[in-house]
C-alpha cells in the first residue's frame, strides 16, 4: 500500500491517483501522506528515542532543531512516554518500543496511518494499552487508520469497519458489531478462533 513492492496485477489508488503510474518524484509526494508503524516498532538501534522520532523530519523538512525538538516531545505526549528522548531502544520494553514507533510514524502529521501487527507477542495489558494509544491517536489527528491484525479485541476497539482477508482477497468488510455478528462461515471461524482448524480443513480437501 504505501509502494515498498509493484503488484503484481490490479491498482493501489490514493483518492483516485493511481500510485503506480506516477513519477518517482510524484510517488516520494504521495509516501509522504503515509506514516507506517512497522510490526514490533523497527527502532534504529543505533540512535536514541528522540533522533529515531526525529529521523524523517530531518530529511524531509526544513524545521530548525528547536523546531524538531518540540516536535519530538510533542509526539512522545500523545503516545504518553514524555521525557524519554535520551534512551536508547534497548532500554525500553517490548510496549514502549511500540508507542515510539507510533511516534515516529506521525512525526511528519500524515494522512494517513498503517499499523503492521502492532500488538504481536505483547501482553494482555500492553495490548490494552497500545489500543487505547491508537484510539488517541485515532480522535486526536483523525487520519485515516489501516491496522493488520489477528488480535479481533483491538480491531473491535479501534476500527470503524473489519475486513476478513482470505485465500488472497477481502472476503468479509463490515462495522466491527456486524463482523462479530456474521454469520459466513469464514468470518464466523475467524470470531471463534478455529480458522486455522477450517484452513486446515480445505487443505485436506485439496486433490494432491
Amino acid at each position: 500500500m504505501i509502494g515498498l513492492m509493484a503488484p503484481d496485477e490490479g491498482t493501489v489508488e490514493v483518492e483516485g491517483e493511481n500510485f503506480w503510474a506516477a513519477s518517482l518524484s510524484r510517488r516520494d509526494e504521495m509516501r509522504r501522506r503515509f506514516g507506517m508503524s512497522f510490526q514490533e516498532g523497527a527502532l534504529f538501534d543505533s540512535m536514541n528515542v528522540g533522533e529515531n522520532i526525529a529521523f524523517a523530519l530531518k530529511r524531509h523538512t526544513r524545521m530548525t532543531p528547536a523546531e524538531v525538538r518540540d516536535r519530538v516531545s510533542e509526539c512522545l505526549a500523545l503516545v504518553r512516554l514524555e521525557g524519554i528522548e535520551e534512551k536508547k531502544p534497548s532500554e525500553l520494553s517490548g510496549g514502549m518500543r511500540r508507542r515510539v514507533g507510533f511516534a515516529r510514524a506521525i512525526a511528519l502529521k500524515p494522512e494517513i496511518l498503517l499499523f503492521d501487527e502492532p500488538t504481536t507477542g505483547l501482553d494482555p495489558i500492553t495490548t490494552d494499552a497500545l489500543a487505547r494509544v491508537m484510539i488517541r491517536l485515532r480522535d486526536r489527528l483523525n487520519p485515516t487508520m489501516v491496522t493488520i491484525t489477528h488480535d479481533l479485541k483491538v480491531a473491535f476497539a479501534v476500527a470503524e469497519r473489519v475486513a476478513l482477508l482470505d485465500a488472497g482477497k477481502i472476503q468479509a468488510d463490515l462495522p466491527p458489531a456486524e463482523f462479530e455478528a456474521s454469520d459466513d462461515p469464514r468470518v464466523a471461524a475467524f470470531v471463534r478462533g478455529d480458522a486455522g482448524e477450517e484452513a486446515g480443513d480445505r487443505r485436506e480437501e485439496v486433490p494432491e
